[in-house]
């Protein structure tokens, strides 16, 4: 969620009901007779209001699911969500006059603090993290879509290589390894680059063989396992020189060859890169969403022994 001036009436609401929030806070203990306290009639409603503002904000969850529901547009949810849910913390403080109270009151501070703080993470994350990805990641694709990529460039890279080098002894792309080192098919699959098993190149045994080398040795275990970390060809640098002194070793005219796999070793990196962000973008909220959910469930509880008890 990018915050930009659509959240303008949003931030300036929040600052405005802050503000008188604090004023009243401050007025306030000179009118009771206990003071400020959680239990006094201002105090009850510094509690109400916020709890509302966090009911509100825990109620986005069900909006997403939901989105059929005529209950006004998800951004303007978003942009509640955000907030209110950040007005829920200092209202909750008025409420409690800035104490913990007892073992239930001091978990729901807790948990409140862990979910305010997650959540202002989660917005810096997602403001920045997408124009970051579309700086670091041009060749962006559909998060779910990865894997079939990759499968695509490991067949592309066998394609290429098989092409100059005759056929490589490995199977289709989405085998599983045998015992001896090599590949096995799955049920039906067919040799990888079986199209090209006659070179499109004239060249000896002796000549292609630092290119097969290469390519079986250091970068097909690479595309087909991307996520081991280490790996020299995904490091930029070290793939940069790797692939320099690979040209010297071939013909020339194999060189436009290593310039395709070394482009396809760049687009391999970028799709870790854009899974790494991914992943920081979204892995807050296994965080945020079930102390959120427990912050709801034990502020009932809470509610429901005060106004009994």
């Amino acid at each position: 969620m990018l915050i930009d001036e659509t959240h303008k009436k949003w931030r300036n609401f929040s600052l405005v009901f802050l503000l008188v929030a604090t004023a009243f806070y401050c007025w306030y203990p000179m009118r009771p007779p206990q003071g400020r306290s959680g239990g006094s009639a201002v105090g009850i409603a510094f509690g109400i209001i916020g709890s509302a503002f966090m009911a509100f904000a825990g109620l986005l969850g069900a909006r997403k699911k939901f989105p059929v529901w005529r209950l006004g547009p998800a951004q303007t949810w978003m942009r509640g969500h955000l907030w209110l849910g950040l007005l829920s913390l200092p209202l909750i403080l008025f409420h409690g006059a800035f104490r913990f109270g007892g073992t239930l009151t001091t978990v729901l501070m807790v948990l409140l603090v862990i979910v305010i703080v997650s959540g202002v993470f989660g917005a810096v994350l997602q403001h920045y993290m997408p124009r970051m990805m579309t700086r670091e990641v041009p060749l962006e694709t559909i998060f779910e879509q990865i894997d079939s990529v990759r499968a695509q460039l490991l067949e592309e890279a066998d394609k290429s290589v098989a092409a100059v080098c005759g056929p490589l002894g490995v199977m289709a792309v989405g085998s599983r390894k045998l015992p001896a080192g090599g590949y096995s098919e799955r049920s039906g699959a067919t040799p990888a680059a079986a199209a090209a098993a006659t070179p499109a190149l004239a060249l000896t045994e002796e000549e292609s063989a630092p290119l097969r080398s290469f390519y079986l040795r250091q970068m097909r275990p690479h595309l087909e396992k991307p996520g081991a970390g280490g790996h020299p060809l995904a490091d930029p640098g070290k793939a940069s020189g790797i692939f320099e002194e690979l040209r010297k070793r071939v013909p020339p005219m194999v060189r436009e060859t290593v310039e395709d796999l070394e482009d396809i070793c760049e687009e391999e990196r970028q799709l870790r890169r854009q899974a790494r962000l991914h992943h920081w973008l979204h892995g807050w909220l296994l965080l945020h969403i079930p102390v959120s959910l427990a912050l709801l469930v034990l502020g009932a509880v809470h509610a429901y022994k005060a106004l009994r008890f």
